[in-house]
């Protein structure tokens, strides 16, 4: 018998093949990025989804092909392809989800989920139960299952990779699902152009009370659209929650780093205050007695201070005490510390090679400092 092909079934199993991918690809994201019950959660729910629309695509295509003779198919039967789609679905989700996935453990992963898809599909032509069998040419049966391994190895490593990829995920995302899409549905259409059916079969699962294909379509189309709809507006409430999460823990980490900054630092100079040169102090002492180095630490104030804030006001008081503090600052190295106690007083504390060496840092602040201040009052 020759069968026909319903085109908008045929355009519709493709949709549904490139949706189930896209559905699997980000749920290997999501699976990845977790750990523990959620990470199970996840796993649970993407086998799901990702099994139920390679399942669907199936039997889609089922609906596409059309022979001459009522056709039905077995509930049992048609179950336990069910069963073998989301089993390969687990299986795959989970190896990409792994830290690594080496070239020996990529093939093997290939090698069992291709062979879990093309178990699915002839599970699924095996529910129509017909009467005498259905005759399979070996050349194209053969061709299904490398189809099927192949396409399985290749959804594996676009998974794999796209998981840790940054920039322009949806875009990749979306052409790695038409290729994967295309590489299912290739698969399937193979193994139907395998199908040889003899003159004068039957289909027994019309006669054992099997599943009317007009329900069938209902209920592959109806759960499938469901099922991924639910996955995918689940990842994306998940994304959201992720994003906000991440907004959270940035608005914290600069709270916190702003109260550390006002709890060791002078609030108008920014320089490290009288608590955070006391730990600087303990932490110079402990490392020139491990390393066997001199250091010095100077104080000074500024003279005629209190006649400026007097005539001026403390407002430009404040001004020159900032512009001090950057002038001093910019003779200093890194590793000085430069602090304010308060008011115009201000410790430096320095590594030196020889005591005169504290003299010569001294006479450059000094010559600094004796420039003039142009300060905008």
């Amino acid at each position: 018998m020759t069968g026909t092909y319903s085109q908008s079934l045929v355009v519709f199993s493709l949709l549904v093949a490139i949706l189930a991918s896209y559905t699997a690809l980000d749920m290997a994201g999501r699976l990845a990025s977790t750990e523990g019950r959620v990470a199970r959660w996840w796993l649970a729910g993407g086998a799901a989804a990702m099994g139920l629309g390679i399942w669907s695509m199936h039997f889609v295509g089922m609906l596409a092909f059309h022979l001459p003779i009522p056709v039905g198919y077995d509930l049992a039967i048609t179950l336990y392809s069910l069963a073998a789609s989301v089993g390969a679905s687990a299986y795959a989700l989970w190896l990409v989800s792994r830290p690594e996935l080496p070239w020996p453990r990529l093939v093997a992963g290939a090698v069992l989920m291709g062979l879990g898809i093309a178990c699915m599909h002839y599970l699924g032509m095996a529910a129509m139960r017909m009467e005498p069998g259905i005759d399979y040419d070996p050349l194209w049966f053969t061709a299904s299952l490398l189809i099927a391994i192949v396409a399985a190895g290749a959804a594996l490593w676009i998974a794999f990779r796209l998981r840790t990829q940054q920039r322009r995920t949806d875009l990749l995302r979306g052409i790695a699902s038409l290729v994967m899409g295309l590489a299912i549905v290739g698969m399937h259409y193979t193994g139907m152009a395998a199908a040889n059916f003899p003159e004068g079969s039957i289909c027994g699962a019309v006669y054992a009370n099997g599943l009317d294909t007009k329900w069938l379509a209902v209920l592959v189309i109806v759960t499938t659209l469901a099922t991924l709809g639910i996955a995918l507006i689940a990842s994306l409430f998940d994304r959201q929650m992720r994003t906000r999460t991440g907004l959270l823990a940035d608005s914290l980490a600069q709270a916190n780093e702003k109260l550390l900054q006002a709890a060791l630092h002078d609030p108008l100079t920014q320089l490290p205050n009288r608590m955070l040169l006391q730990d600087r102090i303990d932490q110079t002492i402990e490392k020139a007695r491990r390393r066997n180095f001199s250091f010095a630490v100077m104080f000074c104030d500024l003279d005629g201070f209190k006649a400026i804030n007097d005539a001026y006001g403390h407002q430009l008081g404040d001004k020159l005490l900032i512009e001090v503090s950057q002038r001093v600052n910019a003779l200093l190295r890194a590793q000085d510390t430069f602090a304010r106690l308060g008011g115009d007083e201000f410790v430096i504390v320095f590594q030196i090679e020889e005591p005169e060496d504290a003299a010569v840092v001294a006479e450059r602040i000094l010559a600094s400092v004796a420039e003039p201040f142009f300060i905008d009052a």
